[in-house]
């Protein structure tokens, strides 16, 4: 289902990924997300299928794992509302990198690759600040993950 409203608009305003948008290339923005709900225990995405499209996090909590060794899960992050995800396969056109479930009744709003190209065709600048945010957001990720890995390493040192 298509989405408008003054109080979707305000949440977005107030998530990373949307920073730095005006109000016309945000309205431009909106019509083109789709409202997607999610039941307790209902998986959004999973590993390594196809993905061509990411999600913004209106309401609700969602669990990311991965498979291990012997198909055993690994919790990678907990998602709450203002988190996106999904946005890697806009990226690198590559195929799941992870499962996400939701933990609680949930509310998503999804932007897919193709409505994605053409908000770059409708509004470069928009296109390119929405880029900027996800880019921001996947170097936090990449520099939490080298602190996980340093640490790690620490303690495989002191044993």
């Amino acid at each position: 289902m298509a989405v408008s409203s003054p109080e979707l608009k305000a949440f977005l305003l107030a998530t990373p990924f949307f920073g730095g948008l005006s109000d016309a290339s945000l309205d431009l923005l909106i019509p083109m997300l789709v409202e997607r709900r999610f039941d307790t225990g209902a998986t959004v995405v999973a590993e390594d299928e196809a993905g061509r499209s990411m999600f913004i996090v209106h309401s609700g909590e969602l669990e990311v794992t991965k498979r291990g060794d012997a198909g055993r899960l690994i919790r990678m992050a907990r998602l709450e509302p203002g988190d996106f995800f999904g946005e890697m396969t806009l990226i690198e056109m590559q195929n799941r990198s992870a499962t996400v479930v939701a933990e609680s009744p949930t509310v998503l709003y999804e932007l897919t690759a193709r409505k994605l190209y053409s908000y770059y065709k409708a509004d470069i600048h928009a296109y390119v600040m929405v880029m900027q945010n996800i880019n921001r957001e996947l170097c936090r990720r990449l520099r939490r993950a080298d602190n996980r890995i340093a640490e790690l390493q620490m303690l495989c040192e002191s044993r």
